[in-house]
């Protein structure tokens, strides 16, 4: 799996109420969440994101609360992947369980500017951002079949629906 897109920039200590404020908890709409993610910080960010592109981050990415909507808005607001010098424990699970890749990776993460172009290829093991390319510790074959299947969810029901086939041919 390859994303390639723009680079938008946070710092550390990005917090779950800076990605989605407390104020839309209350919706389950991702097209909404979306137009709302980073508010506080960035208020034009949904209108400036391309679907493909990537949020760079400092240390403690998504700390705070443990809600699910920061990673559902983030990924419904057209990013294909975040890249931290670390994440919260509770938001890089649900980032991977809705199928959001999130990868560490510091040294790519302090190369970043805003605007630039970034490749991370998790196959490979890579996150390239300008002419240089830093190694990112692989996922798990288990992990890298969730974020394909767009989560957990899916993830799971893609395995029942083959066993069902093999049980019932």
């Amino acid at each position: 799996m390859r994303y390639e897109g723009v680079i938008h920039c946070f710092g550390d200590h990005i917090d779950t109420d800076v990605i989605i404020p407390a104020t839309y908890m209350t919706v389950d709409d991702p097209a909404h969440l979306a137009r709302h993610c980073f508010e506080p910080v960035a208020p034009d960010f949904a209108a400036r994101v391309t679907p493909g592109d990537l949020v760079f981050a400092g240390e403690n990415f998504g700390c705070g609360s443990s809600r699910e909507h920061a990673p559902i808005a983030i990924k419904a607001a057209g990013i294909s992947c975040v890249v931290a010098a670390s994440f919260a424990r509770i938001f890089y699970r649900s980032a991977i369980n809705i199928g959001l890749p999130a990868v560490v990776c510091p040294a790519a993460v302090a190369a970043a500017k805003d605007g630039m172009r970034a490749v991370v290829d998790l196959e490979a093991g890579t996150v390239s951002v300008g002419d240089q390319q830093y190694t990112i510790a692989p996922f798990s074959p288990e992990v890298l079949a969730i974020i394909e299947a767009g989560g957990l969810v899916a993830s799971m029901k893609k395995k029942w629906m083959a066993r069902q086939t093999e049980i019932h041919p």
